[in-house]
């Protein structure tokens, strides 16, 4: 039958009937959970369509909020239902539910949070979703559902999850617990963002996961500083827990001991007894909003602190300097931070072959920056980082001091890019090389100013807090008014 019959057929049943009618038959059709369809299916287009007339419709009433509600929830594969009164929803999994309690006129009073084993408690996170504004963010709202649901993707029974899931809440205790040490009253966000042993920490609030702010560059902290009510963000990674092919030893409840360090200054942790912990197809990661360019030696020392060589779940391996790293394409490391930096700050899609940058900064002459990308040996090769996983959270501390050298080293080599490329030469431009020269340190080649050799900078990236500088000029050239430690102050700064 073609569409247009099909369509005629259509007109003429439903021409007699009263809109009414067709708008409670398009309810009920759309009250049944959409599952996603193949792109082959036949029944694909009327989802997509139904799914439509959803976004459309506007729940003003009790009803409708309710169908709503309902439908939405069907659609994430969850269960929900209506209280006896008719003015709450209940939407519901093996391991949560949630509460939405409305008004006779379909406003949303309270929507409180339940998980497994624990009381309901009042969330704003997500009545902010409903009580601002006249329209309700019902899409946000289903991302929240989305977002629950995904703290206990495990394998495994409800049972198993669940396991999972306190393993979570004792990871995000132990974390919140360092997150105190060394911590005064009056310190800031900015310094615990630098110098705290798990950066700034902001606890898990009803879908919102845990998440940690490590590093904040110094142009980033200078806007802090000149405004205070800004609202600079630096890097982030949220704290989770993913399931795994193999198992791995989790603990199931707080590790962390009280106002005590062990030997090493280092906190201390109570042993991973078979009473605290339990062998899970899962491992607790740190996730990052955008993947990070790490050097291979800084993924070879995570994977020694953390124990786990596997920093995706995919199945291509691939070996650097003997070890493996999993489904991770392997790169010149400078250029993935080019890659990366250029997807940051320009809105279209640039070609990231370039390695010629103008930079201009103020009261100087132009810059021309050439970032020598290396080749793929193992000291310069690198990969994106979207996630780390690791079992125990004695790990942490390490893992963000590594993420700290590694982005403070990527930040000094990104500010030489800028989404304006040279093509033509220009006789008032300054020069400069940038080279890979060892683990975290690089070369700046430029024409000594008076003669026509080169000078060269080696800048050395000893932590995330420390840098030093060099200055070589050939033995037969004036030197310049400029001393090491000058040199160093100024990058420092």
């Amino acid at each position: 039958t073609s569409t247009n019959a099909l369509m005629e057929r259509l007109h003429l049943k439903y021409q007699q009937k009263p809109w009414s009618e067709t708008l409670k038959l398009v309810r009920v059709c759309m009250d049944k959970p959409l599952q996603r369809p193949d792109s082959n299916t036949p029944d694909g287009p009327l989802l997509s369509c139904m799914e439509k007339i959803q976004r459309a419709l506007h729940a003003k009433s009790l009803f409708s909020v309710m169908n709503r509600l309902e439908s939405l929830s069907k659609q994430k594969g969850l269960n929900a239902h209506v209280s006896p009164s008719g003015t709450a929803c209940y939407i519901t999994s093996s391991m949560f539910y949630i509460e939405v309690q409305l008004e006779k006129d379909g406003e949303v009073m309270d929507v409180k949070l339940a998980h497994l084993g624990e009381d309901p408690v009042v969330k704003l996170i997500f009545s902010q979703l409903f009580l601002f504004g006249r329209m309700k963010n019902y899409d946000a709202f289903g991302k929240s559902l989305e977002d629950l649901s995904n703290l206990y993707q495990i394998p495994g029974n409800s049972e198993m999850q669940a396991k999972g899931y306190f393993a979570l809440q004792a990871l995000e205790k132990d974390l919140y617990s360092m997150s105190l040490l060394d911590r005064t009253q009056d310190v800031n966000r900015v310094t615990e963002v630098l110098h705290g042993k798990v950066g700034h920490l902001v606890p898990r609030t009803g879908a919102t996961p845990m998440n940690i702010e490590f590093y904040i560059s110094p142009y980033q902290v200078l806007e802090a500083e000149l405004n205070p009510d800004s609202q600079v963000c630096g890097t982030k990674a949220v704290v989770a827990v993913e399931g795994t092919d193999t198992l791995h030893k989790l603990p199931l409840s707080p590790l962390f001991v009280d106002s005590q360090a062990g030997e090493d200054g280092n906190a201390a942790f109570l042993p991973l007894t078979d009473e605290l912990s339990m062998d899970l197809p899962a491992a607790f990661v740190l996730k990052f909003h955008q993947p990070i360019p790490m050097s291979s030696s800084s993924i070879e020392e995570i994977q020694r602190l953390t124990g786990i060589h596997n920093l995706n779940t995919n199945k291509k391996n691939h070996l650097i300097s003997g070890i493996q790293i999993t489904g991770l394409k392997l790169a010149p490391l400078y250029e993935l931070i080019v890659q990366a930096t250029l997807q940051e700050k320009c809105s279209e899609d640039l070609s990231t072959h370039k390695s010629c940058f103008f930079v201009s900064l103020p009261d100087c002459p132009k810059h021309c920056y050439f970032i020598n990308k290396g080749s793929e040996k193992s000291d310069f090769a690198g990969a994106l980082v979207s996630k780390i996983p690791f079992s125990h959270p004695k790990c942490v501390p390490g893992v963000i001091e590594i993420l700290r050298h590694q982005v403070a080293y990527n930040s000094l080599i990104s500010s030489c890019v800028s989404e304006k490329h040279i093509h033509e030469d220009d006789s008032e431009l300054l020069y400069f090389e940038v080279v890979p020269h060892k683990n975290t340190s690089f070369s700046v080649f430029f024409l000594h100013p008076v003669k026509e050799n080169l000078a060269c900078v080696i800048i050395d990236v000893i932590t995330s807090r420390e840098v030093q500088c060099r200055l070589h000029l050939n033995p037969q050239d004036p030197t310049l008014n400029s001393s090491d430690d000058f040199i160093t102050r100024a990058v420092k700064r």
